[in-house]
């Protein structure tokens, strides 16, 4: 009974790092159906999306998200920014300017950082639909927004048709090195290039708790960008992935 305890305990590790394609597979039926978590391809292209952001630039805080665009520029690095449509605030809007003005993707977090699996149908709908509109406000332009990440990454079938009428797809993905829970960029850095593939979607996050999850996103970015190049990936927004 021990040794079978220990060996599930390994394997349950083991897919804990590798997030397998096959176990994603099977779960997202589950998850979420109808979201994409990685794209099936021979080219070494991945996409880098973040979570939870913009930071509010309140004085003598944390500016998690211009330090986050600096290492994307430095890198010539597009990403996919899932903005939470509360924490667009007057004094941080120029930060959607500066994610537009250098090539980024807008996606959809909805208006606050919470389980949306926790919200009724009509609480999603109508939190889908303010937090497009906040965030069009701020980006100061036309933009359709294309990609929606439901908080905490979990949705049903009902949600995720509703997603699919107002216009959305769905993102989660194939990459999360559990960022938010274990504080160590060595650590998120590892685990993405042990298991990177072609086609993989890289999830990260901003803000956080003192800017804790933002600042540990500028460190990991700045180890991994230059190792994945060494590679021979591009890291490019979610769209730029499935083309």
């Amino acid at each position: 009974m021990v040794l079978l305890a220990i060996a599930a305990l390994v394997i349950a590790l083991a897919i804990l790092w590798k997030q397998p394609h096959w176990v994603i597979d099977r779960l997202s039926a589950v998850i979420c159906p109808g979201a994409v978590y990685y794209v099936p391809m021979e080219q070494p292209v991945v996409a880098l999306t973040i979570d939870d952001g913009p930071d509010d630039q309140q004085i003598g805080a944390a500016n998690t998200t211009q330090k986050i665009l600096d290492v994307l520029a430095q890198h010539q690095t597009k990403a996919t920014f899932f903005l939470i449509s509360s924490r667009v605030l007057p004094q941080n809007q120029h930060l959607i300017a500066m994610m537009r003005r250098q090539g980024h993707e807008l996606g959809n977090h909805l208006t606050v950082d919470e389980p949306s699996i926790n919200l009724s149908l009509p609480e999603f709908t109508s939190a889908l639909q303010t937090a497009e509109q906040q965030i069009q406000a701020a980006a100061d332009s036309n933009i359709s927004l294309r990609w929606m990440r439901p908080g905490s990454g979990r949705c049903n079938p009902e949600m995720a048709q509703i997603a699919q009428q107002q216009g959305y797809k769905i993102a989660l993905g194939s990459l999360w090195p559990y960022d938010t829970t274990l504080p160590s960029s060595k650590f998120a850095v590892q685990q993405i290039l042990a298991n990177v593939q072609p086609g993989s979607i890289i999830v990260l996050h901003d803000y956080g708790p003192n800017g804790d999850w933002g600042n540990r996103t500028v460190e990991t970015l700045t180890q991994l960008l230059p190792q994945l190049k060494q590679k021979g990936y591009s890291v490019v927004t979610l769209s730029e992935l499935l083309k």
